[in-house]
């Protein structure tokens, strides 16, 4: 078996020598064309988006000592991402002095896919949740009485937990703003 493979080996290193030695003497070089170089695109550092239900959302819809606006959300729907690089920036505005937290309704096969990459390409830094509920209208009835579950809706809960703001659709950045110093100074001034 050993000199079978000795042979072939031998073979094919001769017939390739001979091959130059042909190219070299006919005057026909043939050049290796320049292999294409591939420039790795850098790997996005996914956020990490924690699946919740029902009970999750109760739980994260509980201000911790700062008034939270909440953004629902899906990468299927455009208006929501129009409107997210100002949700981001909000939020990066306001770092510190509220909380912000966005929760997608996407399919929930979409955790690992679609909406940590798109999280990441947004740069978005807050606490990210995708909500699969057993039951549509007791979640929709978690969050507001105002809410009929379309998307966008994006809602601020003062400290205390009382909502304070929600807007159907896209947000105004400015009137966002406002509604959210409005909060703020109510709270400071208790």
């Amino acid at each position: 078996m050993k000199k079978v493979l000795m042979l072939g080996l031998m073979i094919s290193v001769v017939s390739s020598f001979a091959e130059v030695y042909a190219q070299k003497k006919s005057g026909k070089v043939l050049a290796r064309k320049p292999q294409p170089v591939t420039k790795q695109k850098p790997k996005l550092s996914l956020p990490k988006v924690i699946l919740i239900d029902e009970t999750g959302l109760k739980q994260v819809l509980r201000p911790k000592g700062k008034p939270l606006l909440v953004n629902f959300w899906a990468t299927w729907c455009a208006p929501c991402r129009e409107e997210f690089p100002d949700l981001v920036k909000i939020s990066n505005e306001y770092l510190g002095k509220i909380d912000v937290i966005t929760i997608s309704l996407d399919d929930p096969i979409e955790i690992n896919r679609d909406v940590p990459k798109f999280l990441a390409r947004m740069n978005a830094k807050m606490p990210a949740f995708l909500l699969k509920a057993a039951n549509e209208d007791i979640a929709i009835g978690i969050v507001s009485e105002k809410w009929q579950g379309g998307l966008p809706f994006t809602i601020l809960f003062s400290t205390d937990g009382k909502e304070a703001y929600s807007r159907f659709g896209k947000f105004d950045p400015i009137l966002l703003r406002r509604e959210i110093e409005k909060i703020m100074f109510k709270e400071a001034s208790r």
